[in-house]
């Protein structure tokens, strides 16, 4: 047998996965708080002491491990048109497993250095005009951003016309130059910056969260979660080349803070008389709804979706369901008991799994020329999506699983959102994508096989 042991250091709970690469398969998983206001070892002790009660001691030849915990990796994004190069640099960071706090579009103005400095991030990303373009913005930006109280790394990736000078006057921040996110219009960029920030994340973050008390435990790997966790679904629908993947899919990672949505496809325009409006969009894309969770970002899903939709949802008057909600803001750590705390926690997942995906897939308008209607698309077409993946504590554990996964499909209630018409739901019953995620980097096709037993249909 050849053991791994892969980490995932989460905000509210560090997880940890035993898998054997050669057969391959889960030999166990368990978890435990993370005690990262003290020492993160001492939660990683305490799940790894009730993982080995499921498989007694186990020789690990290697340990991987991801983060999110601490408020995982925030960033500030900083760019030129918002359609344009903001709209890359957010793809960039959210591909690099980060969670955007704040986008600047256009010319930073005082007030949003104050914002930036409440925020504090752990990253700043320096974006804004193609290559040869325009140069004011981006300089101005870096000349406000040298003015900043806190210090951050900052990653300069503008038109490379002006990226040296913007460096110059970065002079004092540490800084890090990559390739333009966008150096021709409609063409993005972004691979280069997934790295660095990652790199980034590696070599300084980790330490200023306290993980790297870890690190003589651990064997290279260290990513953000949601890093780990795109690489896994994307392995899941691509394959190796010596077994195929399940095809293009969604994901919904539903947490209690955030709500994270996957989609492995190219969403390119599938009808003749449907034009293609804005950047492309990866064929491997994340996006986050920060303000989107069960319990931190509970009253987020309430301003998305209102009283009156989770009342009418849970069968109980508005009044009661809001004293729920609120109640569940205040204890984050509850779970659902009563018969009215379950309705009002499924209607919380419903909304929150709705309004996620309705942001992140493409839309369709139609408009009407000389010639008679077209269609314009912005953004991903996932109508022909083939599968629904479900993971994140609060849907593994949640009642009417196939119920909720409809929520992520297409409906009459915004019938220009371009989400999946018909797909197969599927449960990540063990949480183990983050852990397939890691294992991919040292096994990629033990993580496809073990994703492949794990992740079944509902039902």
């Amino acid at each position: 047998m050849e053991a791994v042991l892969l980490i995932d250091f989460g905000s509210t709970y560090t997880k940890v996965t035993a898998a054997d690469t050669e057969t391959p398969r889960i030999l166990g998983c368990a978890a435990s708080y993370t005690t990262v206001e003290s020492d993160v070892g001492e939660g990683l002790e305490s799940a790894v002491a009730e993982l080995e009660k499921l498989t007694g001691k186990v020789t690990y030849g290697r340990r991987y491990a991801c983060s999110s915990a601490a408020g995982g990796l925030k960033m500030v994004v900083c760019g030129l048109v918002p359609e344009l190069t903001s709209k890359a640099a957010r793809l960039a960071s959210f591909g690099a497993g980060a969670k955007v706090r704040k986008t600047c579009s256009f010319q930073i103005t005082k007030d949003d250095l104050a914002e930036i400095d409440e925020i504090s991030p752990d990253i700043l990303l320096l974006t804004g005009g193609t290559d040869g373009g325009n140069t004011e913005c981006a300089l101005h930006n870096a000349a406000m951003l040298a003015r900043r109280k806190g210090r951050c790394p900052v990653v300069v990736a503008c038109n490379r016309s002006c990226a040296e000078r913007a460096l110059r006057l970065l002079k004092g921040h540490e800084t890090h130059l990559c390739p333009n996110v966008m150096p021709t219009l409609g063409k993005l960029q972004i691979e280069a910056v997934r790295l660095k920030i990652r790199d980034i994340f590696l070599e300084r973050i980790v330490r200023a969260k306290g993980l790297s008390r870890e690190s003589g435990l651990l064997d290279g790997i260290m990513m953000p979660t949601p890093a780990a966790v795109l690489a896994a679904v994307e392995l899941l629908a691509a394959g190796t080349e010596n077994e195929a993947g399940i095809g293009e899919l969604l994901a919904v990672d539903l947490g209690g803070a955030t709500t994270d949505v996957y989609s492995i496809a190219d969403g390119l325009p599938t009808e003749s008389d449907t034009v293609y409006r804005g950047l492309p969009e990866p064929y491997a894309m994340r996006t986050v709804e920060g303000d989107i969770g069960m319990r931190y970002s509970v009253h987020g899903i309430l301003e998305a979706v209102g009283i009156d939709r989770i009342s009418r949802m849970s069968g109980l008057p508005k009044e009661e369901a809001q004293a729920i909600v609120d109640r569940f803001g205040r204890h984050t750590e509850a779970l659902p008991e009563s018969d009215g705390e379950k309705a009002v926690d499924f209607a919380l997942a419903a909304g929150a799994i709705e309004t996620a995906t309705v942001r992140h897939a493409g839309s369709v308008e139609k408009i009407y020329t000389p010639d008679g209607a077209l269609y314009l698309q912005n953004g991903k077409d996932l109508r022909n999506t083939n599968r629904i993946v479900l993971t994140g504590g609060a849907l593994i554990h949640a009642r009417r699983q196939a119920e909720l996964a409809g929520f992520a499909m297409y409906g009459e209630a915004v019938p220009e959102s371009l989400r999946p018409k018909k797909a197969e739901p599927l449960i990540d019953g063990d949480y183990i994508l983050s852990a397939m995620g890691l294992l991919a980097g040292y096994d990629r096709q033990a993580a496809l096989k073990i994703m492949k037993q794990s992740i079944t249909p509902i039902g």
